[in-house]
């Protein structure tokens, strides 16, 4: 993040503009907007200034001073905007705003910028605003239009009815989480319904007939089992992403992305309870205790864990302590990382010609040994999805082939799937170990071996950065 998004009140305090064309006439009209009063600093003004000017001046609200910019000029600003298409000028702004330590932008320069001005979806009380951090103004003027089209204008009234009872609805629920719960249910039920019609009147009563039969006790916690995906955001499902969006904790494992942790709630309470070999942060008995302790004081409880819960997630787990404790639970499915890993490196699990079955394990390493089916997985058209498998990968393959797979067998190994640090390396079950020593792989990654990884440098469409194939990278 380049720029933190802040709402800056400039309500009747002064603002400097520097310039006087068109491109200074929309940020005055912005600032405007804000009851900002506004100096002009600029020798000439064009026509749309000068037509307006004279309104404003009896308003109070502009001060046109028809010189070239000093610094003395900076005096009592609280914020500064140059404008001018003069980068000489523009520049002398910036670096004399930056010297006092006052907010400058620069139009279409990003460099010379303390702040940006975003493109804005006014509805107001509700602003959102859209930025690029100056990266490409014409991109966020689009995402705008786009946002635009799915936040009506009652919006505004939503917010403003909204506004009107909060006092009434905080002094109702002594329990910060009561009046988030109770206002979730609001803004997304027939409250909100009543007001977009413009039966605000009806609104108001359907909220008071609601405030009088809710009542100030603790509220009911659950606990919600998300599978966060293999780490690309955009796989994530809907419901997840509501109950992301409303859950009061969140207890999170080590292969949830940071970019999927950034969409939770961002004022939830976040706590890590990642695993990694030989070192548990917190064991999973804890775990299943933390989430019971949690939802019995009424907290809305996200358990996020990578790819599905239920598979090598021990969600299981997880919710049979939850039933036997009585606390209600929700199970929402994620993309596996299996099947997130396959089809982003174009390595499909199944295929007409190559495999008709498909097998996951584990290939955790305990006591340094890994306990499987040996015979049951070195079968013929049968493809092999091995989790946890990076540590232990010199003895799976050596096992597979003491077991019947010819030493020429494809395999593949995927690191960071889906994200933009995947990497994926194909070779065999002789090479693949050595290989991916030398390739310096690290967790999370998933191991794929069978005759569809051959299809893996016909079907890879997924380019996040290099792509290895027999140990160099491409």
């Amino acid at each position: 993040m380049d720029f933190l998004p802040i709402f800056v009140n400039i309500k009747n305090r002064n603002c400097l503009v520097v310039g006087g064309g068109e491109v200074a006439a929309r940020k005055i009209a912005l600032l405007l907007r804000a009851g900002a009063h506004i100096t002009v600093i600029a020798p000439e003004l064009c026509a749309e200034l000068s037509e307006r000017l004279p309104e404003q001046l009896s308003q109070g609200m502009i001060m046109h001073r028809a010189e070239a910019f000093r610094p003395d000029h900076l005096n009592n600003a609280v914020l500064v905007i140059a404008a001018t298409g003069d980068p000489v000028i523009n520049r002398q702004v910036s670096e004399a705003a930056g010297q006092l330590h006052i907010p400058v932008n620069v139009v279409d320069n990003p460099d010379l910028c303390s702040f940006i001005m975003p493109s804005i979806i006014d509805r107001s009380p509700v602003l959102v605003a859209v930025s690029s951090g100056g990266a490409s103004p014409v991109l966020a003027r689009l995402l705008r239009a786009r946002l635009e089209t799915m936040i009506p204008a009652a919006y505004g009234r939503l917010a403003a009815c909204a506004a009107h009872y909060r006092e009434r609805v905080k002094l109702h629920f002594s329990r910060p989480e009561k009046r988030r719960i109770f206002w979730e249910s609001a803004l997304q039920g027939p409250f909100a319904e009543m007001i977009f019609a413009g039966r605000e009147r009806a609104a108001q009563d359907y909220l008071e007939r609601s405030l009088q039969s809710e009542a100030d006790d603790m509220p009911q916690g659950e606990v919600y089992l998300v599978g966060a995906g293999p780490g690309d955001p955009d796989l994530l499902t809907f419901r997840a992403m509501r109950l992301m969006q409303q859950a009061d904790v969140v207890v999170y494992d080590r292969l949830v992305s940071p970019a999927i942790l950034d969409m939770v709630r961002r004022d939830a309470t976040r706590i890590y309870a990642g695993k990694e070999r030989s070192h548990h942060v917190m064991p999973q008995e804890s775990i299943n205790e933390l989430l019971v302790r949690l939802a019995k004081e009424g907290k809305r409880v996200l358990r996020l864990k990578g790819g599905d819960p239920f598979i090598f997630g021990r969600g299981g787990e997880e919710i049979e302590t939850l039933s036997d404790q009585g606390i209600p639970f929700q199970v929402v499915p994620g993309i596996t990382a299996a099947s997130g890993a396959a089809s982003y490196a174009g390595i499909p699990l199944t295929h007409r010609d190559y495999a008709q079955s498909c097998i996951f394990v584990t290939g955790h390493l305990k006591d340094g040994s890994v306990d499987l089916d040996w015979s049951m997985l070195a079968r013929p058209k049968q493809t092999i999805v091995i989790y946890m498998g990076l540590l232990g990968l010199p003895v799976l393959c050596g096992q597979l082939i003491a077991h019947g797979l010819p030493g020429t067998t494809p395999a593949a190994i995927v690191q960071q799937a889906s994200t933009h640090n995947q990497r994926v390396l194909t070779a065999t079950l002789e090479t693949l170990p050595e290989l991916t020593i030398s390739a310096n792989l690290t967790p999370p990654t998933l191991i794929i071996v069978g005759e569809v990884v051959k299809l893996h440098q016909k079907l890879a469409w997924f380019e996040p950065g290099s792509d290895l194939r027999a140990g160099e990278p491409t």
